[in-house]
Parts: C-alpha cells; sequence; structure tokens
C-alpha cells in the first residue's frame, strides 16, 4: 500500500470517539465471528466420539489442527493483502468462505467433512478475524489501542462463550446435531450481509496516522517483515512465541477438556457451562485489561497472564469435583484477558504503521499456529499418558513461556 498524506482539513479523524459507528459496527460482526468457533467449542468433540466413533484423541483434535494451520497461513497473507486489496474486501471474502461451515457440519456423513470445515472454518477466521482487529486500530490511532484491541476480543471471545453454553444447552435438549448447528447459521448470513453494505474500508485512516508518524528509513519487503516480527525485534519476537503458546493452551482445552469432562461422569449441559465460562471470563475480562494495558503497561500482564493461565491449567487437571473445575476455567479465563489484547498492543507498538499490518498478520500466524500445535500435542500425550498429563505438560509450558517473555521483552508502551 502507498502511503500518502492526508490534507489536515480531510474529514478523517482518528479516535474512538470521532469512529465510534464504525467501531461499535466493527465489535458487533466481530462477535458474529467469535460466534462461528463458539459453535465448535462444545459439541463438535462430542460429535467426533459419539456419532463417529472416533476413538483416538489425536484423530478427534485433528478438525482443530486443520483449523490452527489454515488460519494461521489465512493470518501470514491477511496483511499483505489487506494492504493491497483495502481491508473491507478481506473481511468480506472471509465472511463469503464461512458461509458454508455450518451446513456441512450439519449434513457431514463422516469426520472427514468436519475436519474439512474446518479448513474453511480456518480461512474464514484468518481473514475476518484479523481484519476486524486491524480496522479497530486502524481507526483509534496510537493512543487507544489497548482499549480497541480489548473491546474487540471482548466482542469475540464472549461471544465463543455464550456459543458454546447456548449450543451445549440445544445439544443436551435436541442432540448433537442439527439445531445446536443452526446459530452458526445465523452467524454467517447476519455477518455477510452487514459486512457487504454497511462496513466502510479504513485506508484512509492508516493513510492519515502513517503521514503523522516518523518515516521508516525505508521500504520493508514481506519477508524482512517475517524475519523482524518471528527472529530479529526481542519485543516481537517475545510477542510471537507467547502468542503460540498461549493459543496452544486453547487448542488443547478446545479438544481435550469436553473429552476430559465427559470422562469424569459430566453431562453435556454441564461441560458447556465449563467450556462457556473460559471465553466469557476472557472476553469480559479484556474490557478492563485492554485500558489497564494503556496505562499500566503491556509487560506485566502479559508475564502475569501466563502464569495464571498456567494455573488455572494446573488446578483443572488436579481438581477432584465441578468446583476446582470451576475455578479452573475463570482463571485460565482471567489469564488469557491479561495476555491477548497487550500482546496485540505491544506488536502495534513496536510497528511502523505502513507495515504495522503485515507484523500483525505475521505475529498472528505464529499464534494462531499454536491451536494445532496444542491440538496434535495434547492429543498425542493423552493417547499415551491420559487426559491430567496432557493438561499439565501444556500447563508447564504455558509458565515457561511467560518467564521467557519476561527476559526478552522490554516495555513497549509509548515506545516511539
Amino acid at each position: 500500500m502507498t502511503i500518502t498524506a492526508i490534507p489536515e482539513q480531510s474529514p478523517v479523524r482518528l479516535g474512538l470517539k470521532e469512529n465510534w459507528h464504525q467501531f461499535s459496527l466493527l465489535l458487533l460482526i466481530n462477535a458474529f465471528v467469535g460466534g462461528m468457533v463458539g459453535i465448535e467449542r462444545t459439541v463438535v468433540p462430542l460429535i467426533g466420539a459419539n456419532e463417529f466413533h472416533v476413538d483416538s484423541t489425536v484423530l478427534i483434535t485433528s478438525f482443530i489442527v486443520s483449523f490452527g494451520v489454515v488460519k494461521a497461513l489465512a493470518n501470514l497473507v491477511s496483511g499483505q493483502l489487506a494492504d493491497t486489496w483495502g481491508r473491507k474486501r478481506v473481511l468480506v471474502a472471509g465472511w463469503l468462505i464461512g458461509l458454508p461451515v455450518p451446513f456441512i457440519i450439519i449434513f457431514a456423513p463422516s469426520w472427514g467433512w468436519v475436519i474439512a470445515a474446518n479448513v474453511l472454518l480456518g480461512l474464514s477466521q484468518g481473514f475476518a478475524w484479523s481484519m476486524t482487529v486491524v480496522m479497530k486500530v486502524d481507526l483509534v490511532g496510537p493512543k487507544g489501542r489497548g482499549f480497541a484491541v480489548g473491546l474487540n476480543e471482548f466482542a469475540g471471545y464472549f461471544a465463543v462463550g455464550l456459543t458454546a453454553f447456548l449450543t451445549g444447552y440445544l445439544a443436551s435438549r435436541y442432540g448433537l446435531r442439527p439445531v445446536p448447528i443452526y446459530v452458526g447459521v445465523i452467524y454467517a448470513v447476519a455477518g455477510t450481509i452487514l459486512s457487504v453494505l454497511v462496513v466502510r474500508d479504513t485506508r484512509q485512516h492508516v493513510q492519515l496516522e502513517a503521514s503523522r508518524a516518523p518515516k521508516p528509513p525505508s521500504p520493508l519487503s514481506f519477508r524482512e517483515i517475517f524475519v523482524l516480527t518471528s527472529f530479529k525485534d526481542r519485543n516481537l519476537m517475545a510477542a510471537s512465541q507467547a502468542g503460540l503458546v498461549n493459543n496452544l493452551n486453547d487448542g488443547m482445552s478446545w479438544g481435550i477438556f469436553p473429552l476430559f469432562f465427559t470422562t469424569l461422569g459430566l453431562g453435556i449441559e454441564r461441560i458447556g457451562v465449563l467450556k462457556a465460562v473460559y471465553p466469557m471470563v476472557w472476553g469480559v475480562g479484556q474490557v478492563v485489561t485492554g485500558p489497564l494495558s494503556d496505562r499500566w503497561g503491556r509487560k506485566g500482564l502479559i508475564v502475569g497472564g501466563m502464569w495464571v493461565q498456567a494455573a488455572g491449567l494446573f488446578i483443572t487437571a488436579l481438581g477432584g469435583h465441578f468446583g476446582w473445575w470451576l475455578a479452573g476455567s475463570v482463571l485460565l479465563g482471567a489469564g488469557t484477558a491479561m495476555v491477548y489484547p497487550s500482546l496485540i498492543a505491544a506488536v502495534s507498538d513496536v510497528s511502523h504503521p505502513a507495515w504495522r499490518a503485515r507484523s500483525l498478520s505475521v505475529y498472528r500466524f505464529w499464534r494462531d499456529l499454536g491451536y494445532a500445535v496444542g491440538a496434535l500435542s495434547a492429543g498425542l500425550i493423552a493417547d499415551l499418558s491420559g487426559f491430567p498429563a496432557a493438561i499439565i505438560a501444556i500447563g508447564a509450558l504455558t509458565f515457561l513461556s511467560g518467564t521467557l517473555y519476561l527476559v526478552l521483552a522490554r516495555e513497549t508502551k509509548n515506545r516511539p
């Protein structure tokens, strides 16, 4: 994307107050994006075990592996496409790709069809969720990044949790298919219509911010941005590994927790409660932690959040009744709420507006690759040593990741 100066008399303005109409619309759309993932959080692993009689944990979690790999790759190209095509076109493309997903899950004759649906869901999420993040950061400018990201992730993950609870309730009353998946049909149609008809592109906002920012020494290629974000800049590298491990434990909980709780005798409705509490606490908490990262800084929230996540995983694995598992879900959600918006804001702090979308796409590539790594590694450990061992192993890795961020990263808030 060519960055050109915006005249001072331009009606384009940066800030949440100045752009609240579009910001609010993007919040609603991201709630629909999150809801598309929420339809799978409770029922899809149980569909694999109960309807298709898949007896391998690795095979059951393969739908998360397909989702995570494809979403990571979609994230990787989404920033480049956003700079080339414009944000709105990528958002609309994400919704069009996601439209068939609930129908495929409803009518799937075999587990392979569910895996194929998650390839489409990964593409859809990589494009649509990435654009809602990038567009909100574009709209608010540099001063309110943490708040903007916190609100965005609140909308998405609160919808994940609410939908996980709703689908668990519907599944307990009407069966695993098709009634719970009808919710996804509503989300897909509404998100597509709003994105096509109402959303406006934010290209002029990023041009305005870039015209006011210090000029980068020279244009950076995508390869240079990939290397910088992944390995070369210590803050960006620390954020990328923490993001990967954060979603690694999320991918594990997505695939393993419903099966784990089933072996402990819980019914679908109570499993739905536990699966809902984690993303709902995560979602609501980000309304607080996003602004706190603007005020207090990013580093403390990221390190502390990873350690709180680890505590939640240990309690879940070792607890002996519903109260302990509920406490573990609350801690896992609270820790993720501390980490999630702070990491995106930290990456945005370090990235120049001219290549911020591409840097965020690289970070989100590594972060969402964690879904696949977490589901696959936890499935293998569970098949070999049981569900508690898998959860404890991922908890230990999460604690180590937070410690690594503590050592590597510097505070990025207000960095020139």
